[in-house]
C-alpha cells in the first residue's frame, strides 16, 4: 500500500460522492466492473487521483478545461513527476476524449494495465 496523507480522507470521500459527469461515465461504464480493481478518488501520497489501480501501479486522471492554463499545467506536471517517482504510471485523459472517443479511452486504459502487469490475461470486454 502506498503511503498517504490521512488528512485527505474526508476530501476523498467528498470527491467520490461528487464525481464529475466524465468521472461517472468512466467509472460506471468501464472501471467499476474492470477485472483488475480500480478505486475512485483514493488518497495516494499527498494527492487524491481520480482513479487508482494498485496492482498495475496506475493512476488515471481526467482533465477538464481548468487543466490547460499554464499554471495548472505546471502543477499537473509536478504532480505527475512526484507520482511517477513513487513508481506509479499516470495517464492523463481529457474530458473531451471521454465525450468523443470513449471506446478508445477504455482501450488505452486496458492496454496500460496489461503492459503494467506483463502478459497477464485481464479478460475484459471493452465498450
Amino acid at each position: 500500500m502506498k503511503p498517504y496523507d490521512k488528512k485527505n480522507i474526508p476530501f476523498a470521500r467528498f470527491l467520490r460522492k461528487n464525481m464529475t459527469p466524465w468521472e461517472r461515465k468512466l467509472w460506471y461504464e468501464f472501471l467499476r466492473e474492470y477485472p483488475i480493481r480500480f478505486q475512485r478518488q483514493k488518497a495516494v501520497g499527498m494527492y487524491i487521483p481520480d482513479f487508482y489501480c494498485a496492482k498495475a501501479r496506475l493512476i488515471v486522471e481526467l482533465d477538464g478545461g481548468g487543466h490547460y492554463t499554464p499554471e495548472q499545467a505546471e502543477k499537473d506536471r509536478l504532480r505527475t513527476a512526484e507520482l511517477e517517482a513513487m513508481n506509479i504510471k499516470v495517464l492523463r485523459i481529457s474530458n473531451l476524449e471521454i465525450d468523443r472517443n470513449f471506446g478508445g479511452v477504455c482501450t488505452y486504459i486496458d492496454r496500460a494495465v496489461r503492459e503494467a502487469m506483463g502478459s497477464l490475461s485481464v479478460g475484459v470486454s471493452l465498450p
